[in-house]
């Protein structure tokens, strides 16, 4: 794992929010139940997010190891294992773990090896392909970079993955955010520039490049998708 002062503090906070204060309304975002116009623009988002990050991946990933980092409640789980894909979906929160498990039909269960912890962990093995939707977003760009240096020796295809733009109105609403008390408030999404990444991957050992793929924006969820090539 990435073992940085910065990393760590990051991942023990989103972990308390999703594995304890989140959880029911994650569950509620990721299903078919009604939700509030706000909560729907991010569950249309979202949606539309994860077509583009399957989108760069081929249609038939049979023989194909995947990893599905910060798999939440598993709706790209069940895609990648519907493609083929041997599926190894991990997520720092237990409890959304657990609801991803319950949701996959059990046609698909003998291609996917759920457990939770640290999506960097070497334990989990190499991969084809990582996808990363959503669950690198709170951590600062020294940090990414290292985490992508630490994946691509285990990756031989590529590495998929979201970051908020460094948009004006995500720029205030960051800068905003820090004006409260961190214990008062859920993780917050870090705008990131893609060729500072690039720029911290290399700096940190990593030999591949970065492509920004498509950028979402659907009412409150703004998101970029990148991918990483090793």
């Amino acid at each position: 794992m990435v073992a940085t002062p910065t990393y760590g503090a990051t991942r023990d906070r989103v972990e308390e929010y999703f594995d304890r204060t989140a959880t029911k309304t994650w569950e509620r975002l990721t299903s078919d139940a009604p939700v509030s116009g706000i909560r729907q623009t991010v569950r249309e988002g979202r949606d539309r997010m994860r077509a583009i990050m399957l989108s760069c991946l081929p249609s038939d990933l049979t023989g194909k190891r995947v990893l599905d980092a910060g798999c939440g409640t598993g709706a790209m789980t069940e895609e990648l294992a519907r493609r083929g894909a041997e599926v190894v979906a991990i997520d720092i929160s237990p409890a959304l773990v657990e609801i991803a498990a319950k949701r996959l039909p059990e046609g698909l269960a003998p291609q996917v090896t759920f457990t939770s912890g640290d999506m960097l962990s070497t334990e989990l093995g190499s991969f084809d392909h990582v996808m990363a939707m959503d669950s690198m977003i709170y951590y600062e760009a020294p940090d990414l970079g290292r985490a992508l240096a630490h994946l691509c020796p285990r990756v031989s295809d590529s590495i998929v993955f979201t970051v908020a733009p460094r948009t004006a109105f995500l720029m205030a609403f960051w800068g905003l955010g820090k004006l409260f008390p961190r214990s008062d408030r859920s993780p917050t999404m870090i705008p990131h520039n893609p060729r500072r990444l690039s720029h911290e991957a290399t700096r940190n050992g990593a030999t591949g490049s970065i492509s920004e793929i498509e950028r979402v924006s659907r009412g409150f969820y703004i998101s970029t998708c990148l991918e990483y090539r090793t």
